[in-house]
């Protein structure tokens, strides 16, 4: 009689011999039902590993931080550019270089997760911003589409040219993901590039946030704070309420579906400095006292490799961090934004947020600043 069997008839238990390598992301519905199935198949091919996925959807960087705080991190770590000086400065990741194979990545990507000239994680992908806009409505006003080398004064005419009948010609958005590219684009910004100093009162800062702001309060080519009410900028797109909209790849899935209009994206435009938009990428980490890290490695490499990079840019969700993804069929697919390049093309000019381990209480300590200034 088969062991199985005997085990079964007489109520035993098998002891399970597999490494546990615990896991942690966030991520939406539609990521994780990507992510599910490369988690399986990852435990197939690695029949010694078995993976314990801690899905943090909400409070996802606190919850990590109270991990770290009580030694109970997880061997695995989704983790962006925008938090990673906070571990890699307390010295909690373990660095990635010589474990992993980092040949298809532009550096300004690896530099984006490194701290001190060290990467810490490796790239899933990128989120830069472009210029998504309205065919239709370009088309009713008889707008000249987005130029591929524009400046802000083009940029604001073709605004005005569009609002019209209670819609607005651009988004306006006070998180500073959305004004940093105006920001940058004059030579300005929150951090120094260096990150030794703050740079918000230089006159390239103080321009780039003049421009912002008079969009909204000079021109009024992008809504007030009341007049879009509870609705986010993506829903008054949708709606045919803003002719463009500044925001990045993860809303091309959503406009896909829902969009009823003819649409593509255009590169930012140019300010003094040029057209720069913040290079944020996201990626995964491994634990500095992972008591697996050779499993843990695995794990990331198995991640990182083509052919789950593949997976996730099939949905057009992310922009794949990995050349050999951004320019296969995966990526350039036909769909809509017919100008996918778009986004690849903006890689090569954006510049990684200047990002210390006090960003966070930076922007806190200015926010009140910039509500003035936008409202």
């Amino acid at each position: 009689m088969c062991l199985s069997l005997i085990c079964f008839l007489c109520g035993c238990t098998t002891k399970d011999d597999r490494v546990t390598i615990q896991f942690a992301s966030w991520g939406s519905k539609s990521e994780i039902d990507i992510l599910k199935p490369v988690l399986r198949d990852f435990e197939t091919d690695n029949p010694d590993i078995k993976i314990d996925f801690m899905h943090i959807p909400q409070n996802y960087f606190q919850k990590i931080h109270l991990l770290f705080a009580s030694n109970t991190p997880p061997d695995v770590i989704f983790i962006n550019n925008l938090y990673l000086p906070v571990y890699a400065n307390a010295g909690v990741l373990e660095p990635v270089e010589n474990k992993v194979v980092i040949d298809e990545y532009d550096k300004n990507i690896l530099k984006s997760l490194s701290w001190k000239d060290t990467l810490y994680a490796v790239p899933r992908d990128v989120s830069n911003l472009v210029i998504f806009y309205n065919k239709d409505l370009f088309d009713k006003y008889h707008v000249p589409y987005p130029q591929k080398e524009w400046a802000f004064e083009d940029f604001l005419k073709t605004a005005e040219q569009l609002t019209h009948d209670g819609n607005f010609g651009i988004s306006f958005e006070e998180d500073s993901l959305f004004f940093l590219p105006y920001l940058m684009s004059e030579g300005g910004g929150i951090l120094s590039d260096d990150l030794s100093n703050i740079i918000i009162d230089t006159p390239q800062t103080q321009k780039g946030l003049r421009f912002y702001s008079d969009l909204r309060k000079k021109y009024h080519v992008a809504p007030l704070a009341e007049e879009s009410a509870s609705a986010t900028m993506a829903q008054l797109f949708l709606q045919g309420k803003l002719g463009m909209h500044l925001s990045g790849r993860w809303l091309v899935p959503k406009y896909r579906e829902e969009a009823e209009f003819r649409w593509d994206v255009a590169r930012f435009p140019n300010g003094d400095a040029g057209s720069i938009v913040p290079l944020d990428s996201s990626g995964w980490a491994v634990s500095k006292n992972s008591k697996h890290k050779e499993e843990a490695f695995r794990l990331v490499n198995y991640l990182s490799s083509k052919t789950v990079i593949e997976k996730f840019t099939q949905s057009g969700l992310i922009v794949p961090a990995r050349r050999d993804v951004q320019n296969s069929k995966y990526f350039l697919d036909g769909k809509t934004p017919e100008d996918a390049e778009v986004f690849i093309e903006t890689i090569k000019t954006s510049k990684p947020t200047p990002v210390n381990i006090n960003y966070k209480e930076i922007l806190d300590k200015y926010s009140a600043m910039f509500e003035r200034i936008f409202n």
